[in-house]
């Protein structure tokens, strides 16, 4: 009888450590997506949700880098279809980039808003992404957050360069290096880009600051790291109603590609909350931006703050973990 007590008790002291190390390896993310360009911002936070509905990240804010007046809303969307209407929005304030789909006809930034609910009515009437980011770092334990940015650098420059406020006594670079932990970055081509790379180059003077500047780990996921990996084609012939995901790629893809569209975004999320192995490997080293046009070259260093991905599993299979997670659906709390 001791020792069935005995092996019980084993077993439970067991499952409590894997309890506690699994609620120890949950990562607290801050998105910080232009959502309007691209629609594989769409695909990201449903690949981001899905891991949140199986408890493996905690979403603590989606912030906009982009003025375009639909792209608060249409994060908000996304936010409530996944069940999180109060999950923090906010948008840049000031000098920032406004960009819109390339798509013809009635386009999936104006079709969502219109079709799904929402409170913000437009991206000048959300808060300011900076106090957003300001507010929930200052909360957050020390070095426990995560941000992932799919966009433009604009945002994090604006924080690094915030003053002390009622939220917190430190000035940006302090707050970050206090409170984040790594930063991954959808953003640059590697080895290199001559013409620069797209969320780069639309505030390259945001990009060359950040990359200067910011005084934690950053890891980059390059042009070249999505541009192979097509999804969104089960996506878009899911069984489902009324779902913003689904009616994105639906609408896009006769568009584009039938059979799918570039993932620059999902696997820049993916890398944030899931690790970069065994999906890819890093290499160390340095990322000069050009101020002014957004061209960027690599160095290698050993040593170097920055990280780039370099592809491990075949686009093929990307395609299909990442499709896998951008079907999955709202879980009913």
């Amino acid at each position: 009888m001791k020792k069935c007590v005995y092996l019980l008790i084993s077993l439970l002291l067991v499952a409590c450590g894997q309890m506690e190390q699994k609620s120890a390896c949950k990562v607290n993310l801050i998105l910080d997506t232009d959502m309007a360009p691209d629609y594989d911002d769409v695909g990201a936070m449903a690949l981001m949700y899905a891991l949140a509905d199986s408890g493996q990240v905690n979403v603590l804010a989606t912030v906009g880098s982009n003025k375009d007046e639909n792209v608060a809303p249409c994060i908000e969307v996304i936010n409530r279809y996944f069940n999180r209407p109060d999950m923090p929005v906010g948008t840049p304030k000031g000098e920032a980039p406004s960009r819109t789909t390339w798509h013809q006809g009635e386009r999936w930034t104006e079709y969502l808003p219109k079709a799904y609910p929402h409170k913000i009515a437009n991206s000048s009437e959300a808060p300011d992404a900076v106090g957003i980011y300001r507010k929930v770092l200052s909360s957050q334990p020390d070095e426990s957050v995560t941000i992932c940015t799919t966009g433009f650098f604009t945002n994090l420059k604006n924080l690094l360069q915030s003053k002390p406020d009622a939220y917190s006594p430190f000035d940006g670079k302090e707050l970050i290096k206090k409170k984040v932990k790594l930063l991954v970055s959808m953003a640059g081509e590697f080895p290199e880009s001559v013409n620069g790379e797209f969320n780069v180059k639309c505030d390259a003077y945001s990009a060359y600051k950040v990359a200067q500047e910011w005084p934690t780990d950053i890891i980059f996921s390059g042009f070249e790291i999505g541009v192979d990996i097509l999804t969104g084609k089960e996506v878009a012939k899911l069984d489902v109603q009324d779902s913003p995901v689904k009616d994105t790629y639906e609408m896009c893809l006769v568009q584009d590609n039938p059979e799918g569209r570039n993932s620059w975004d999902q696997t820049a999320v993916l890398v944030a909350i899931k690790g970069y192995a065994p999906y890819y490997t890093l290499k160390k080293g340095t990322i000069i931006i050009d101020s002014i046009s957004g061209a960027n070259r690599w160095i290698d260093d050993a040593a170097g703050k920055h990280a780039c991905l370099v592809e491990s599993l075949p686009d093929k299979q990307m395609a299909e973990i990442i499709e896998n997670y951008m079907k999955h659906q709202p879980v009913t709390k």
